[in-house]
């Protein structure tokens, strides 16, 4: 069956969602923040939520900031000395995410650092239980390549819009096309973990170690 708006909607409706604030940021973002069809939305923030609920989540690296929605989303779900943090370098939109991050009690979880992602990286060290990669699509395969070290035992990699609008079925359209299938090329290949493309919004591709 076709994933249609209508099937989205009564999805959304029949499942636990983000705070009043996030909700918020969201209808701000929407309403005339450049590049606002990057925002993931509710469907993705309930999975996420869900996920970290389940997994028992307390550290998280998120790449990719944009206005705070994916980060506040997280943070809610994490328990009080959980921490989120995330990554970008644009200083508007993450102005935005903070203006909302400080109207949430979670906001205090996370952590902002605005630098290019692969620089950022090199500031972090440990282990981490969730790693949310949503950032440039060019550098997707060596994030992927940070995540797989940086991974803890039982954590999870979430890699957002690894369908690409479908465009992941016609190689050769553009370098963010062509990165996108090399990523997944790279993920489906791993060996020693488990994985699954899930067909929700623009793909959500979740991968953790194996643990047989």
């Amino acid at each position: 069956m076709e994933m249609t708006k209508e099937i989205e909607n009564y999805c959304i409706d029949h499942s636990t969602l983000p705070s009043q604030v996030a909700n918020e940021l969201q209808e701000f973002t929407m309403a005339g923040v450049h590049g606002s069809n990057m925002l993931i939305g509710k469907m993705e923030a309930s999975v996420l939520q869900f996920l970290i609920n389940f997994g028992r989540v307390k550290t998280v690296v998120e790449l990719g900031t944009y206005t705070g929605y994916s980060a506040l989303v997280m943070a809610e779900a994490l328990p009080a000395d959980g921490t989120v943090t995330t990554i970008d370098v644009n200083p508007e939109t993450c102005a935005i995410a903070q203006k909302f991050w400080d109207k949430s009690v979670h906001g205090k979880k996370i952590r902002q650092i605005l630098k290019p992602g692969l620089e950022a990286l090199k500031e972090l060290s440990g282990k981490f239980d969730l790693i949310f990669i949503d950032a440039d699509k060019n550098n997707y395969s060596h994030y992927l390549d940070w995540a797989l070290e940086h991974l803890s035992d039982s954590g999870l990699i979430v890699v957002d819009n690894t369908l690409w609008s479908g465009k992941v079925l016609n190689p050769g359209l553009d370098k963010q096309t062509d990165s996108i299938i090399n990523h997944n090329l790279k993920a489906k290949n791993l060996q020693g973990h488990k994985k699954t493309l899930l067909p929700i919004r623009d793909g959500m591709y979740l991968i953790s170690k194996s643990w047989v």
